[in-house]
């Protein structure tokens, strides 16, 4: 058996690794899984895709934006369509073309309003009845008009980034 080569990212690119069990109740936040085209922008390890996948949701409807270009070209492999660009250039381009009605992120903290207004521009019901949910991990200190805080995260869950942290939904009709 082989054993897999350990992932390493530069720490200039605040990739911070969401945990499998955060990930999962992030992806029971988004509500049923469906038919869903799903985003997760600035997808670095990959760790919400596969809570997605695991969770039953399909591959065929994922769709990830990584810059890191060893991220996107082998840790996300396999999970679904990966673009390798900046989310923020990709989304200022596709925005008004695409609609995504599940986007699930846990952006850079440094630019997190940034990350959360792009992906809201690109958030729509896409031919759904029910409204679009973004769901993201933030920092605490994070605050949005249509934002509900649906659970704070223990101060340890990202101790190297020393950033407490919360996780949001923000629904469109």
């Amino acid at each position: 058996m082989a054993i897999a080569e350990p992932v390493t990212v530069d720490k200039f690119t605040e990739c911070h690794v969401t945990p499998s069990d955060v990930a999962a109740r992030m992806v029971g936040y988004l509500g049923p899984q469906g038919d869903y085209l799903t985003l997760e922008p600035s997808a670095g390890t990959g760790q919400l895709s596969k809570a997605l996948l695991a969770a039953g949701h399909s591959k065929y409807e994922l769709v990830q934006v990584e810059r890191h270009i060893k991220l996107a070209g082998g840790a996300l492999h396999g999970f679904g369509s990966v673009i390798n660009r900046c989310f923020l250039e990709w989304a200022a381009e596709v925005a008004g073309k695409v609609e995504f009605p599940r986007i699930i992120m846990n952006p850079p903290f440094s630019d997190v309003r940034k990350h959360v207004a792009a992906a809201e521009s690109l958030l729509g019901r896409g031919g759904h009845l029910e409204p679009a949910v973004l769901v993201a991990l933030v920092p605490i200190t994070f605050q949005h008009r249509s934002a509900e805080t649906l659970e704070t995260l223990p101060a340890d869950t990202f101790a190297t980034a020393r950033v407490n942290t919360k996780i949001i939904r923000i629904e469109k009709p």
